[in-house]
């Protein structure tokens, strides 16, 4: 595979320093990505990068992910309207650990093979060296115009902060120029990755490199993702959609990708999966010939789930995800987890009920009309149970003397009540 000739047809290349073609081409090539450290967990903005160092690999070059431990501590101005808040050592490192169980599902960090995958961190290069060293060592070779002239750094002093530019900040590029220095140096690394908004940064190590030591190195950045409406990809009403289950469950991630719109699909299927382009044009096909199948979002999920997650995790999903709409949902609501009952029924209206009354037994119409009133009477709760329009848990419930007790607890603690074909109610158990 040709890196550069990968990355053009999924549209995944925004700016590219001249020659770095002509140098992948000559030899197996050490690139670095710069990955921010401010949490145990990388969210789905982060993806086209790692992406990026995925193909990177595939095609026979070196991969190192950067964990910025000493630029964590100082804060991007990139794309920020304020400053953000500095790390620990503790936390950082943390950090770090648990980034790197997540990339290794994407890189190869373990096998003796000459481009096996290393995680770096800058903290370690940075920690012992002293203000005057770094002044006198990197400060004076890039000029104060040169850092000035940096959009990320006009920016900021143009009115996007509320509080301008701290010299902490300013000096960003300085450090960041100062790893692929370093990186330059100590393991060959001629190549930095990253996103549309880092190029000044990138560029600037470049310069340094060349000013100080004469070298040639190369630059490439991946356009940063947006939705086709214009709205920010990665973030919804919850925030971020993270790849730590913990974080942002299986079932919210899968249908985070179920969701995006047609015109987004295609965009993301070349950017975010490995297919060919062969197997996305016949995506697009089937999807043209009949768009309500979505079969270009149900693919796109399918792929993404499994790859951060796991097979198993997606077949849960898709099966939660039928839970709503399915008359034949009652098992799977009694195996899914607490954390995906909770997304799945995510807005619907809630009643908390004493537990307590559940186990001692309660009459489903007392339990209907008076604990959790999602009827208004007895009355009207009598007779859509007679008309057969009540459900619990998803099993049909048609006798108005029915009692409801410890038998109809889901995950120790809910009970899901359906009231027609479109009402849904989760009663909560206290």
């Amino acid at each position: 595979m040709d890196f550069i000739e990968e990355l053009t047809w999924r549209g995944m290349i925004h700016t590219m320093m001249p020659g770095t073609d002509e140098q992948l081409k000559k030899e197996m090539t050490t690139a670095y990505l710069g990955i921010d450290p401010t949490a145990d967990s990388l969210h789905i903005g982060h993806l086209c990068g790692v992406m990026m160092l995925r193909h990177f690999q595939r095609c026979g070059h070196k991969p190192l992910a950067l964990i910025g431990g000493a630029t964590g501590m100082i804060g991007d101005p990139s794309g920020k309207s304020a400053e953000r808040n500095l790390l620990d050592e503790t936390t950082l490192r943390h950090n770090q650990e648990a980034i790197k169980n997540q990339l290794s599902k994407f890189l190869d960090f373990d096998s003796d093979a000459p481009n096996r995958a290393e995680m770096v961190n800058n903290y370690d290069w940075t920690k012992d060296v002293t203000f005057l060293e770094f002044a006198r060592e990197i400060g004076k070779h890039i000029t104060v115009n040169y850092m000035m002239a940096k959009d990320s750094v006009q920016k900021r002093l143009n009115g996007e902060a509320r509080d301008g530019l701290s010299f902490t900040e300013f000096t960003y590029q300085l450090l960041q120029g100062f790893d692929f220095l370093t990186l330059y140096k100590t393991r060959n690394c001629k190549l930095q990755l990253g996103g549309s908004d880092q190029w000044g940064n990138i560029t600037t190590g470049a310069e340094l490199i060349r000013r100080k030591l004469g070298g040639e190195v190369f630059a490439l950045t991946c356009p940063l993702i947006t939705k086709a409406d214009g709205g920010k990809f990665g973030k919804t009403e919850s925030g971020n959609i993270w790849l730590d289950p913990a974080r942002t469950s299986p079932y919210r991630f899968y249908q985070f990708w179920l969701n995006v719109s047609d015109a987004d699909a295609e965009k993301y299927l070349k950017i975010f999966t490995f297919l060919s382009k062969e197997e996305i044009e016949e995506l697009v096909r089937m999807h043209e010939a009949d768009p309500g199948s979505r079969p270009m979002q149900k693919r796109l999920a399918e792929e993404l789930t499994v790859m951060v997650h796991s097979r198993k995790d997606y077949e849960a999903a898709v099966e939660a995800s039928a839970i709503l709409f399915s008359n034949h949902a009652a098992e799977a609501l009694r195996t899914i987890d607490e954390q995906t009952l909770l997304d799945v029924f995510d807005g619907v209206p809630r009643f908390e009920v004493k537990k307590a009354d559940i186990e001692a037994g309660v009459p489903l119409l007392d339990l209907l009309a008076v604990k959790a009133p999602v009827f208004s009477s007895k009355g009207e709760a009598r007779k859509m149970v007679t008309g057969g329009g009540v459900s619990i848990n998803k099993e049909k419930v048609t006798d108005p003397a029915a009692v409801i007790n410890a038998d109809s607890i889901l995950a120790d603690k809910y009970i899901h009540i359906q009231k027609g074909k479109k009402n849904h109610f989760l009663l909560i158990l206290v």
